[in-house]
């Protein structure tokens, strides 16, 4: 295990991608690393392509979680991974995701009102019986049923 690993070289300082993974934004730091590395984060405006790139406190992220654009500013830095509230204390969220519309994703189904869309078992004998064409109703069916037995 390398010194950078065990503990920062710089004070008050660090790597962007462990800061990401105390602060509960991924599940894994591998993943944090790989947004750094592709370029998808900025730091204070510039982005940062590496992962080693160090994070104090006063710093804003910009990155894409999800569909939402994340706005980061750093408050702490942080010693481990912790529960989520420790976690919510390393950070302010400078623009935090809106709540989403359903109608928004193409390819969700839109709302649909209780007892819209297709009916069930039930409502299917209720519908055949204010027809009369079920085995409870005075339609043609049953009347022609009676007129073969008499």
């Amino acid at each position: 295990m390398s010194n950078t690993d065990s503990e920062d070289s710089t004070p008050g300082r660090l790597r962007i991608d462990k800061w990401l993974w105390y602060a509960r934004f991924f599940k894994t730091r591998s993943l944090a690393a790989k947004l750094c590395n592709d370029g998808g984060v900025r730091l204070s405006g510039a982005v940062v392509s590496k992962a080693h790139a160090a994070v104090k406190p006063g710093d804003v992220l910009t990155f894409a979680q999800g569909r939402h654009i994340r706005v980061i500013k750093v408050v702490a830095l942080g010693s481990r991974r912790g529960p989520a509230p420790e976690a919510q204390a390393l950070y302010e969220d400078l623009a935090p995701p809106v709540p989403e519309e359903r109608l928004q994703d193409p390819y969700r189904a839109p709302f649909q009102p209780p007892g819209a869309g297709r009916p069930t078992k039930r409502d299917r004998r209720a519908i055949d019986a204010l027809h009369g064409d079920g085995p409870m109703g005075d339609g043609p069916m049953s009347n022609a049923w009676q007129s073969e037995t008499d």
